[in-house]
């Protein structure tokens, strides 16, 4: 055995929950089948897939923080009736936030229906208090996206007004929603059978999805039609689940081989080809992935208690430690990272999904780097997307060019364009859209992104909401924690970078 350990700056990670009280409990959770995260988070709400009876709801509640009690002085303890988000004749089935304005969630459900919410912060005035009656939340646009039900529903990560649609009929539809009334503007087919996830690359010009027929495929989102890629995934035909490795040039899956064995896979996002597989464990629950571009994958089953992460670097996957809990988990969801406690050192927070026989409970759990540093660390905390689009939804269609992100740095608060990857791993082979030769080709070009907002262009009748404006000096009006304050930087060195038990005079 090595006498040497592999340097790393988040080899200490480790989960931090708080206190009890600082958790939401007396959740509903939905009871449906279908397999999905069951909640959503923006930097300001959370929305979570509700058990209600006539029709389909779901709660949008003030996200809850580790560092202490949860904003507008919501109660621990949730009361038996709460406002919800009503307007669904069946279940809802899954709900995305717009990555441009925290307070915009879509909900796609049973009846084949897209829901477009706006809420409001006064909504949460008063919860619980005396004399207090719950008002639902109404949505501001409605439309129906498909004959059968709607699985998954998507923001786009770059283009505003853009959502994607996986439905019952094995097809994705990308929406403008400020011209929903002309149909999808484009369909992505080829699946022969449910379509169990699916993924935005970082600029938002590739789309991959995963599927009951066992296959991987790629599509570009905006030339519509079949798979520009397409091969044989993980074995089983239990979920299978992807996401987009950032900026590193590739994709990951979870999944089931053929003897019912848990699966982690990595991908070549240009062609496809299989890097490696890893047999995680033989436990029946889908694992759900997620990405931080700190280069780290988290991985969290349905029916665990605990959440292991892996360093991903030259294509090789280190294991770094796993947050335990006795208590599994149903689903979860992470916050962006636009919205983390830098001045804590947290990289990442989850939001943890577990229920019992009666209720359930949403704990934040902040994955934090120790450091006795109380300056901002550049070295762990690259630029996060930012709440402005690169593009509006006619520009992100009629066009064929790459699409330069917009990014927001996490010590100072200001957005800049994006020249290069935010994944502090460089990535092992220099990705393009030139490698994928049967899209249709993308030249980069020095295209300067539109400062647009949710509400700068113009929406169907229904949806008229409005997006914190862009200023000379950064985000003004977006809510960010307090740890959005300038200070010095200083630099990573080994000295800094101690395990809890060293950090607590343990050791």
């Amino acid at each position: 055995m090595s006498r040497f350990v592999r340097a790393s700056k988040y080899r200490h990670v480790y989960g931090h929950t708080g206190k009890k009280e600082f958790s939401i409990d007396n959740i509903k959770i939905s009871n449906q089948a279908w397999d999905t995260n069951l909640a959503a988070a923006s930097a300001e709400y959370l929305s979570v897939n509700w058990a209600s009876a006539g029709g389909g709801a779901f709660a949008i509640l003030p996200l809850p923080t580790p560092w202490g009690t949860a904003p507008h002085d919501l109660p621990y303890k949730l009361p038996d009736i709460i406002p919800l988000a009503r307007g669904h004749t069946a279940p809802v089935l899954d709900t995305s936030w717009s990555p441009f304005n925290d307070s915009v969630v879509a909900s796609g459900g049973e009846d084949g229906n897209i829901l477009i919410w706006k809420v409001e912060s006064h909504q949460f005035d008063g919860w619980a208090t005396e004399h207090w009656q719950p008002i639902d939340f109404d949505p501001v646009q409605r439309f129906d996206a498909s004959p059968r039900k709607i699985g998954q529903v998507l923001f786009h990560p770059t283009a505003s007004h853009v959502l994607a649609s996986a439905t019952g009929e094995h097809i994705v539809k990308i929406w403008d929603l400020g011209n929903v009334d002309n149909g999808p503007r484009s369909i992505l087919g080829g699946h022969t059978d449910t379509i169990q996830s699916l993924d935005f690359d970082p600029s938002g010009t590739l789309l991959v999805t995963t599927c009951r027929d066992r296959k991987i495929r790629l599509f570009d989102p905006r030339a519509g039609g079949d798979a520009v890629r397409t091969v044989e995934g993980h074995g089983g035909i239990k979920g299978a689940r992807v996401v987009w490795m950032g900026d590193t040039g590739r994709i990951a899956t979870t999944g089931f081989s053929k003897m019912s064995d848990r699966q982690l896979s990595i991908w070549d996002s240009g062609t496809l080809a299989n890097i490696k597989t890893l047999s995680i464990d033989q436990s029946a629950g889908v694992t759900m992935p997620f990405w931080s571009d700190n280069g780290i994958l988290f991985l969290a089953g349905k029916g665990d208690g605990n959440v292991r992460y892996y360093e991903y670097e030259a294509d090789a996957l280190h294991p770094l430690s796993e947050y335990k809990s006795s208590d599994p988990q149903r689903g979860m969801c992470f916050l962006p990272r636009r919205a983390l406690n830098v001045a804590e050192c947290e990289i990442a927070r989850a939001f943890k999904i577990t229920t019992t026989t009666s209720s359930g409970t949403i704990e934040p759990i902040a994955f934090v780097v120790p450091r006795k540093a109380d300056s901002f660390q550049a070295d762990i905390f690259p630029p996060a997307p930012s709440l402005e689009p690169s593009v509006d939804a006619a520009e992100f269609f009629a066009s064929r060019k790459e699409i330069v992100r917009r990014v927001v740095d996490l010590n100072t608060g200001t957005t800049s364009a994006s020249t290069g990857p935010l994944t502090l791993v460089p990535p092992t082979v220099p990705y393009t859209s030139d490698s994928l030769s049967a899209v249709t080709p993308i030249t980069p070009s020095p295209l300067v992104p539109k400062s647009a907002t949710l509400g700068s262009s113009t929406l169907s009748s229904s949806f008229t909401t409005s997006a914190p404006t862009p200023t000379s000096g950064g985000l003004a009006q977006a809510t960010f924690s307090s740890s959005f304050k300038p200070t010095a930087t200083q630099e990573y060195s080994v000295e800094s970078d101690v395990c809890p038990q060293q950090r607590c005079g343990f050791l």
